[in-house]
């Protein structure tokens, strides 16, 4: 059996799926953070039919995801230093109350009629700033969550069933709130949710030794150098976070076109807004529970390759189908490969990584998402205005499918050795390398 047939070859049993469960920590986490995220994708369609609603620009919504996520893209290198450096509880408490101040203050502005497209910019700057320190510091806080470091890939994998069943959910009930009763509603809902998840960090038994992160004994330029060059030097961690960049610049950002694709091509409104992004979310939560299903770790490269190309055919097809039926069903097949990807990419990144330098590995990895996304965003947003959305999509998944084809073939010759002179090494568990040490590519890993 080879490789990638012993990565599809599922663990069997719900209790196999649910093992990262026995840690109660993560029990905790999941539960919260769970009700928190479908307030936030019911906040994420308000504020994308909002800004439609006001201004019916193609443009302009992809200058509201511009300005959330720039921030990111500026400080995340910076700010997986500090997370590297804090106690990543505390600052997991803190970022929740931020968000949660920020929800509030968009309902009341929606409330009391005074919202406008420069106010939602610059909730959306103070927004991206709050979760440049949450992301790298949120998954490098996963693994303090998991008492047994096994249990990692499948926490990881929980985590996107987790995201993505918020993402089914929390878009369906904001279609229909937002059709009865307004935005507002879906951002107060929200700022309500954060609730749920301070109060699952505050009953955590975190214990001191895994409050304590080691002492910083240098500057934080420094230690960004040191970030980079331990992430970078390992050639095939480079080539996926090149490839996961890539893909979210040409086509992961083609969600910010959803509202005129439901509205004005596919005639949905609305409805067909909240049922659209539901269906991406279908998808995603359907591979997650598939990678959360398995025990092994091998063949991860040719799933990420297998599914950044599904990704990309669906969006080709998503661009000829006129059939909201049809639509649909290409939607969860974005959302199934979107999410593979980037869920084997993480699983990949967390079981080879240094745990002192954990943050700032997965800063670069969000880097590769939150900064082309902005840059997507905007440059999606202009093509649709200029060529129109159907066109536009065609663009980015065939952008995709090439990057998918380039990353396999460079990929496949670093597992064949001919990049066996230019590799660094990958540990098949977290484990400290420090200096210049290189240690021999373990085949299975790749």
């Amino acid at each position: 059996m080879g490789a990638a047939d012993n990565y599809l070859e599922p663990a069997r049993g719900l209790k196999s799926i649910l093992r990262a469960f026995n840690s109660r920590n993560y029990r905790l986490y999941f539960i919260g953070q769970g009700a928190s995220l479908i307030g936030t994708w019911m906040q994420q369609i308000a504020l994308m039919w909002l800004v439609y609603r006001l201004t019916r620009s193609a443009f302009l919504l992809g200058l509201v995801g511009f300005s959330t996520q720039i921030p990111m893209m500026l400080l995340m290198p910076f700010t997986g230093v500090l997370a590297d450096r804090w106690n990543r509880y505390r600052i997991m408490i803190v970022n929740q109350v931020l968000e949660m101040a920020e929800a509030v203050i968009l309902a009341i502005l929606v409330f009391t009629h005074r919202i406008a497209i420069w106010q939602i910019v610059i909730l959306g700057i103070i927004l991206g700033i709050v979760n440049a320190l949450d992301g790298p510091t949120r998954h490098a806080f996963i693994v303090q969550l998991v008492e047994k470091r096994e249990d990692l890939p499948n926490a990881i994998a929980l985590n996107s069933a987790m995201f993505n069943s918020a993402r089914v959910i929390g878009p369906a009930i904001a279609g229909v709130l937002i059709a009865l009763v307004g935005e507002g509603v879906c951002f107060l809902i929200n700022a309500a949710s954060f609730l749920a998840v301070i109060a699952a960090l505050l009953a955590m038994r975190i214990r001191p030794q895994e409050n304590k992160l080691p002492a910083a004994e240098s500057g934080i330029i420094q230690e960004l150098r040191e970030g980079f060059s331990y992430t970078f030097g390992m050639r095939p961690v480079r080539l996926i976070i090149i490839h996961f960049a890539w893909v979210s610049l040409m086509g992961m950002s083609f969600t910010v076109l959803v509202p005129i694709l439901a509205d004005k091509i596919l005639r949905g409104g609305v409805h067909g807004l909240g049922f659209l992004m539901g269906a991406i979310g279908v998808g995603a939560l359907i591979g997650a529970i598939l990678l959360a299903a398995r025990k092994r770790t091998d063949g991860l490269w040719r799933l990420i390759a297998l599914s950044s190309t599904i990704f990309g055919i669906s969006l080709i097809l998503l661009s000829v189908s006129r059939s909201y039926m049809l639509s649909l069903f290409l939607m969860v097949l974005t959302g199934m490969g979107m999410t593979s990807q980037m869920t084997t990419s993480n699983t990949f990144l967390q079981t080879t990584c240094a745990d002192s330098k954990r943050a700032r590995v997965m800063a670069f990895y969000l880097l590769a998402f939150f900064g082309t996304i902005p840059i997507g965003n905007l440059m999606l947003g202009t093509l649709a205005n200029g060529i129109g959305v159907p066109t536009t999509l065609l663009f980015a998944g065939i952008a995709s499918v090439i990057g998918s084809i380039f990353f396999a073939a460079r990929f496949s010759a670093l597992e064949k050795g001919e990049m066996k002179n230019d590799c660094c090494p990958l540990p098949t568990a977290p484990n400290e390398i420090t200096g210049n040490q290189c240690l021999q590519i373990d085949r299975d890993q790749i």
